[in-house]
């Protein structure tokens, strides 16, 4: 294994980022994952928020504990422990999901645009393994990927001004579950019960990054009885 390349870069009086090869992929995610980690026990209690990305992290820290200076090279003391192909992995989490032409309005036509039934269209999503790269847009927004080739679909054109909780969506190569209602360009194709992103539970959100997320289907019934709303 060989050493990890990576950039630190200032991001503010009390904050870091860590830039690693920019590019989506489950070897860097791997890493951030990694290095995250790391941080978190290096600098211990002078972390005051930590975000992992695609392929950078922010690490924001207390300035009346410490200073850039020191935790630069606290930083960089710790990093080079990172290792390229270490097996770190996260979690394995099911996520289960109505899917349906009621819970997902644009099913049909994404089997319609991709030359294949509703069942395939549902089949395939399943059918994969899909890591957490980054969680934002909204707070429990879990940017998943990556998406079956033949299930990539673009944004919407005009996004929708109302997406529900719990939609289950794909845009390009990835797809996700909408924490709460809001505004969305995603194409919508089921509903998910669990809720994604809840702030006086711990932890806040079912997934994290590095994690590796498999949606069930499960049919209506079972979708009121934990707890969907249509």
């Amino acid at each position: 294994m060989s050493q990890v390349q990576y950039q630190l870069s200032s991001a503010g009086e009390n904050a870091l980022m860590l830039y690693f090869e920019q590019r989506i992929d489950p070897a860097i995610s791997a890493l951030v994952q990694q290095a995250s980690e790391l941080i978190r026990t290096e600098l211990s209690e002078h972390l005051l928020d930590l975000l992992p990305s695609y392929a950078s992290v922010l690490v924001v820290f207390n300035p009346l504990s410490t200073d850039l200076f020191r935790v630069r090279s606290q930083l960089q003391h710790c990093l080079q422990q990172l290792q390229s192909g270490d097996s770190t992995s996260g979690r394995q989490i099911e996520l289960p999901v109505y899917y349906s032409e009621e819970s997902g309005p644009d099913l049909t036509r994404i089997a319609s645009a991709k030359a294949i039934s509703v069942a395939e269209v549902i089949e395939r999503h399943q059918a994969l393994s899909y890591r957490v790269y980054a969680i934002g847009f909204a707070p429990g927004f879990a940017y998943l990927g990556e998406v079956d080739p033949l299930l990539q679909m673009p944004r919407l054109s005009t996004p929708r001004a109302k997406v529900p909780r719990g939609a289950v969506a794909i845009a390009d190569r990835q797809t996700a579950v909408y924490p709460a209602q809001s505004p969305g360009g995603w194409n919508l194709i089921g509903l998910c019960p669990t809720p994604m992103f809840t702030p006086d539970a711990s932890p806040v959100m079912p997934v994290a990054v590095g994690d590796e997320v498999r949606f069930v289907a499960i049919d209506k019934a079972e979708f009121l009885r934990l707890g969907g709303e249509l």
